[in-house]
């Protein structure tokens, strides 16, 4: 692997996984041992920590020893010198080297730049961490003639948790937004409660949000927060710069209404956000798996108890990530108690067209909508109550 030393000889994480027996199937073998040693050189690491190799799903044959040695990994070395040259070793070289006139990859440093190569190449592939995109090119073996990385976008980085707004660049890897809502008093509880949910944090030092809404994914996880939070997206091109409420940005199956050219550049959502906000994901496993349903809802009521707004989020009920605003047409004015829930749950039988898979039929997940409705009045309700 590359990690190991130039003459041939194995990484100190290497050696430990071979005298322990940590191995398990030739998948997950390589990404755990990628992962230790990440965290072998973690600064201010002290102990083991689980969600260091949480993104390897299986644990089989030898997860016990790979446990064993993560645990006795040796303090943080983060001046070895065998990590120096690690970074600045050259890549190897591969047999398409630079791309070939088949498959080529830009990475453009600005937004003229980028325009430009996607006016040359209208049907390249956008790629921001890849986390999506590359389970088709190793498990589907699908290739893409262009790629178009927006990584260096410095306009996509944008983060700002202003006094009214928040503004989430759409290139920010949801592990640096994560630690960033952590900090600050943003009034983002849903999308704190939907980060730690999102995949691992191997996932998320690489994923972004601009990239999980441009998959159209109709199970997606941030769709549902962020409509719940009546998100704004803003769009740009050569044209110019739009705005368009993410409610409408989803079309059909994978479909979206970004136009050839455009780019997400930023996800705006207005401060303060609703007072009760909460994110529920319905999925065989709790963390490191993909919803079979998943909503986010967020609510305000006045001092009569009073809905004034409430926004509903649902993904996995249709073709497309839904947002429920007849839920919220027929709350909005009425005191939130058994009587609007009766009426909300009536409609919720009537939302989305669910299908059948593997992960659910079609009856289950009409019923969770119904579920996590009442799941969360009531948790709702009785944080209103004791905060009065």
């Amino acid at each position: 692997m590359g990690i190991a030393e130039s003459d041939g000889s194995l990484h100190p994480v290497q050696s430990a996984l071979v005298l322990a027996g940590g191995s398990q199937c030739g998948y997950c073998t390589p990404g755990f041992v990628v992962s230790l040693f990440c965290e072998y050189y973690r600064p201010g690491r002290a102990e083991f920590e689980p969600e260091s190799i949480s993104g390897n799903l299986c644990r089989c044959t030898g997860y016990r020893p790979i446990a064993d040695v993560a645990r006795a990994l040796p303090a943080p070395a983060e001046t070895d010198p065998r990590l120096v040259q690690l970074r600045t070793r050259a890549a190897p070289l591969t047999a398409s080297e630079g791309g070939t006139a088949a498959e080529r990859f830009f990475r453009p440093a600005t937004l003229s730049e980028a325009f430009a190569l996607l006016a040359a190449h209208p049907s390249a592939q956008l790629i921001a961490g890849g986390t999506d995109l590359m389970v088709y090119a190793n498990q589907r073996y699908q290739r893409f003639p262009v790629l178009v990385s927006v990584e260096a976008l410095r306009e996509l980085h944008e983060l700002s948790l202003g006094e009214s707004e928040l503004v989430l660049g759409a290139a920010v890897p949801l592990a640096q937004l994560e630690r960033a809502l952590h900090r600050a008093d943003a009034g983002s509880e849903l999308l704190e409660r939907l980060l730690p949910l999102f995949s691992s944090r191997l996932i998320r030092n690489r994923a972004t949000l601009g990239g999980n809404l441009g998959t159209a994914s109709p199970i997606g996880d941030a769709a549902p927060a962020l409509l719940a939070l009546g998100a704004e997206l803003e769009l740009v091109s050569q044209r110019g710069t739009r705005s368009l409420p993410l409610a409408e940005f989803f079309l059909d199956y994978r479909r979206t209404a970004r136009e050839p050219g455009e780019l997400i550049r930023a996800l705006r959502i207005a401060r303060p956000t609703p007072r009760f906000q909460r994110f529920y994901k319905v999925s065989k496993r709790v963390l490191d798996d993909i919803s079979t349903v998943a909503a986010g809802f967020a609510l305000t009521l006045d001092s009569a108890g009073k809905v004034t707004r409430l926004g509903v989020g649902l993904g996995g009920v249709a073709s497309t990530p839904l947002s429920a605003s007849s839920l919220e047409r027929i709350a909005l004015g009425r005191v939130w108690n058994e009587a609007t829930l009766a009426l909300l749950l009536a409609e919720a039988a009537r939302l989305g067209t669910p299908q059948s898979d593997l992960r659910g039929s079609a009856a289950y997940r009409r019923a969770m909508i119904g579920k996590l409705i009442e799941k969360f009045f009531y948790e709702s309700r009785l944080e209103a109550e004791a905060a009065q």
